[in-house]
């Protein structure tokens, strides 16, 4: 497994569907090794502090094998790795074998995998094409963000080890199916509502079902 790219950006200020737009999805690949501050990369920000960023979105990646299909899906998008916003583009690190809890090196920086992405709009501003906001919900493609837990130096090329898993957490495809009600029961949302790192996007979704 390793970092096929080390991608960054600061927030800036964009025009869509004629309203202005601050936002942080805009990630460049860089070159060389990038070190990892207490909260995110260096070089990089996020625009909304509630959604995106904080201890537990601090760094966001997502696998290279899934741009084959966003390329057919989306072929005018301006396709290139960090197009998913992603900091972290991986080879090998799949969401229907990382569980919440995972702990894994990246280069010389322990990351803890915390939860999937829910898309916001600006996903659709990336590309161009708000359709691909729906696409991404339904589908088993969310990436993982994580935390940081001892800093240290990613670059495009590092080594991607694992350190620690949970086997009795979820993965992240099934925290995804179990938000859209494929594969709800009550006690497997009450289990998912008691893990400490998961967003409010995801237990609002997990308590309208028990309700």
């Amino acid at each position: 497994m390793q970092v096929v790219s080390v991608n960054v950006g600061m927030p800036r200020d964009v025009t869509w569907r004629g309203k202005p737009v601050r936002t942080g999805i805009f990630k460049t690949p860089v070159q060389g090794p990038v070190r990892t501050g207490e909260a995110n990369l260096a070089g990089d920000g996020q625009a909304d502090l509630e959604s995106h960023g904080g201890e537990l979105k601090s760094v966001y990646g997502y696998p290279s094998e899934h741009y084959p299909y966003w390329r057919e899906a989306f072929p005018e998008a301006p396709h290139g790795w960090g197009l998913l916003g992603e900091n972290l583009t991986t080879r090998g690190l799949l969401e229907s074998e990382l569980r919440i809890g995972d702990r894994l090196r990246f280069g010389s920086a322990e990351l803890e995998v915390t939860q999937p992405r829910m898309p916001c709009f600006k996903l659709g501003l990336r590309f161009g094409d708000p359709a691909v906001v729906k696409s991404f919900r339904n589908g088993d493609r969310p990436g993982f963000y994580l935390r940081i837990v001892s800093p240290g130096e990613i670059a495009t090329g590092s080594t991607i080890e694992p350190l620690a898993s949970e086997p009795t957490r979820p993965t992240l495809v099934e925290i995804v199916r179990l938000a859209r009600g494929e594969t709800a029961s009550r006690g497997a949302l009450e289990a998912a509502l008691a893990l400490p790192t998961l967003g409010p996007e995801w237990r609002d979704a997990f308590r309208r079902q028990l309700e």
